[in-house]
């Protein structure tokens, strides 16, 4: 026992206590302020296109698993799962002693009645301690699918939406404003602070105003935006790229020449300058459709090659320009789609700008649904207008040639990988996002000294 005491000693002269202003403390209301303005907070209300709304849903709802910081899969709702052979069938044990916010526990029938809205296609029901997921087609792939948001667990009753989250709605005023509560018997442990109070529906610019006048703690800031900011003498955090920008058609190729003029346009774009001068660092070249800290091949598929463009150009005639549709809302977009003009221009291609919604083709942001490279591939492809890519087994070899026959499809060209970014005030403390960018706010803590 002495020797023991002695180490204790040794350890605690080596490792001194951390000043007390660096200690977690509990108390007080994070501020947010965000451009998104969602209606609805139901996880299957399709709104999951952002990181900011991934990030909020999270403080509300759990699901059966969920990724951790490196993207690896862990028990959230669900404490083990095994599917039997052909991965069709799948049992999830449920965990106990959990209740929603109103105190009304989390059962393997609420379980169950909440993927079956999340899910039709499912057959889903109680067994005992656990619940059933029966799928066609096979679903080797289904752990790491049940952590999207639109699988996290909700009790519908009545028009009222109740989640078993670290937080509890106090305030909703749909598109404006969300006041969140931290639960104090949330079973994975109460957030830090007592409360967030979020601000929705504001622009980029508002958002750091509110930030220099105190009235916030946390805003986004615009992927081009992040280094000047910082040279603001504000404390800003960026993530991994995790957002795809990207051009993408309206229609399948027509013809031939137009299949040619599809590779020629990709083959004009100068990505590098696009994210060194509009992006200002702010993202990464992008060949493929995911990034390469995901897949590890990124590299390999090809980028701009404006002399095997001018080549491919003089093979077919272009009759009338292409209408390029962006987002005119949304400054980046403006000038990428500029930068793409100019760029196809060299190459002898006609783009013709436009906010129409029927344009030819159209620049999109796509955030990528999840670290998994399969499931990401299979959510792009399904929001692209894409065939369900095909994979053989789940190595990284599969994932390139299942993301390789998705481009070969010439439906969509990457541009660039965008970051995500946030700018914090002075008392935010342990400020952490998962390997794809998500808010993990409820470890968040506020100092209370004066910066």
């Amino acid at each position: 026992m002495r020797r023991f005491a002695s180490l204790l000693l040794v350890t605690a002269s080596l490792f001194p206590p951390a000043p007390a202003a660096m200690r977690p403390r509990y108390g007080g209301t994070l501020r947010l302020v965000t451009r998104i303005a969602p209606v609805s907070l139901d996880p299957v209300a399709g709104q999951g296109e952002s990181i900011a709304w991934r990030s909020i849903s999270r403080l509300i709802f759990d699901s059966l698993t969920i990724l951790d910081d490196r993207g690896q899969l862990r028990p959230g709702l669900a404490l083990s799962w095994e599917a039997e052979p052909g991965n069709q069938r799948w049992q999830f044990q449920v965990r106990s002693g959990v209740t929603f916010s109103d105190g009304t526990p989390v059962t393997p029938e609420a379980v169950a009645a909440s993927l079956r809205a999340a899910n039709p296609r499912w057959k889903v029901f109680a067994a005992g301690e656990s619940v059933v997921i029966e799928c066609d087609p096979p679903a080797p792939k289904l752990p790491i699918e049940l952590a999207l948001p639109q699988y996290s667990i909700a009790r519908r009753d009545g028009g009222k939406l109740v989640g078993s989250g670290p937080f509890t709605v106090t305030r909703w005023d749909p598109g404006k404003r969300l006041v969140l509560t931290a639960r104090e018997d949330y079973w994975g442990g109460r957030a830090f602070v007592n409360g967030i109070d979020i601000q929705m529906g504001q622009g980029l610019r508002e958002q750091v105003m509110a930030l220099d006048s105190g009235n916030a703690d946390v805003v986004e800031i615009a992927p081009e935006q992040a280094r000047r900011t910082a040279s603001d003498n504000h404390h800003v955090e960026s993530s991994p790229p995790g957002e795809l920008l990207a051009l993408v058609f309206a229609k399948d190729p027509a013809s031939p020449e137009n299949a040619r003029l599809r590779l020629a346009l990709a083959l004009s774009l100068d990505r590098t300058s696009m994210n060194e001068v509009l992006l200002r660092g702010g993202g990464e070249p992008a060949g493929g459709l995911l990034p390469n800290w995901m897949t590890g091949y990124a590299f390999l598929f090809p980028m701009a090659d404006l002399n095997r463009a001018q080549q491919l150009r003089a093979e077919f005639h272009q009759t009338g320009a292409l209408a390029l549709g962006y987002d005119a809302g949304d400054p980046l977009q403006r000038v990428v789609a500029e930068r793409v003009m100019l760029n196809a221009r060299d190459a002898g291609i006609s783009l013709q700008l436009t906010d129409s919604p029927t344009a030819d083709l159209r620049l999109v942001r796509l955030p990528l649904a999840s670290p998994d490279a399969q499931i990401s591939l299979s959510d792009l492809a399904a929001r692209i207008g894409l065939p369900q890519p095909k994979f053989a087994g789940g190595a990284a070899g599969d994932s390139y040639l299942a993301e390789s026959a998705l481009l070969q499809s010439q439906k969509v060209i990457p541009l660039s990988h965008l970051r995500g970014a946030v700018a914090l005030g002075p008392n935010v403390r342990n400020w952490e996002t998962t390997c794809n960018g998500i808010w993990r706010l409820s470890d968040v803590w506020l100092a209370t000294e004066k910066p």
